[in-house]
């Protein structure tokens, strides 16, 4: 913890004076053009990779980027989803997954999670991109890789159910994008609707 509090008083005495502009306009209401919904891991910092501000970007965390159906659950997520949607008035969702997921690992072995019910009821929300990988892959590390990249692409399609967001759809008043952020040397691969394949950002 004191490595936190210790962050705190240097973000407090160092950062936000550096910055004061920017927190002085924080300070009075957001307007970010970009929902992000990524997975609750640790190593995934989202302003990190994206290098952007406060401000620019609504986060939505959640284990394994998941993104219930419309009229399967109200919770965190899905409310989040119409606030940014509805009120923000977001012009982009980004759903971003990334490499040797937990929540994915999961999905792809339920009987692990046999001690932790919850998880494994939310998991069950990308069992179907588990089955998706199983028929394209044919090694373990190929496999958790595809079936991330799969889940990825089943949450956008999820979000398609959602009211809020398919009115936005119908008026040609926002994106959907999927990535998978790859953490050992930083990339983020993009999906590609019309060849349905992940490829890099940065190419």
């Amino acid at each position: 913890m004191q490595k936190l509090i210790d962050g705190v008083a240097r973000f407090k005495n160092e950062v936000v004076p550096q910055h004061k502009a920017l927190f002085d306009q924080l300070a009075t209401g957001q307007s970010p053009e970009v929902l992000f919904i990524t997975c609750a891991d640790s190593r995934i910092d989202p302003g990190m990779i994206t290098q952007t501000q406060p401000g620019d970007i609504f986060v939505c965390r959640n284990a394994g980027n998941v993104v219930p159906p419309h009229g399967q659950a109200i919770e965190g997520t899905v409310a989040s989803i119409e606030f940014a949607t509805a009120v923000l008035g977001v012009k982009h969702i980004v759903v971003c997954g990334h490499t040797d997921c937990g929540a994915i690992k999961g999905a792809m072995a339920p009987g692990n999670l046999d001690a932790i019910p919850r998880v494994q009821d939310w998991v069950d929300h990308a069992r179907a991109a588990v089955r998706a990988a199983e028929a394209q892959s044919e090694d373990g590390k190929a496999e958790l890789l595809c079936a991330t990249e799969r889940n990825v692409v089943l949450q956008m399609e999820h979000l398609k159910s959602h009211p809020a967001v398919a009115a936005r759809l119908a008026a040609n008043d926002i994106d959907i994008h999927g990535w998978v952020y790859h953490i050992g040397d930083g990339d983020v691969t993009a999906y590609n609707a019309d060849t349905d394949t992940f490829s890099s950002l940065t190419q």
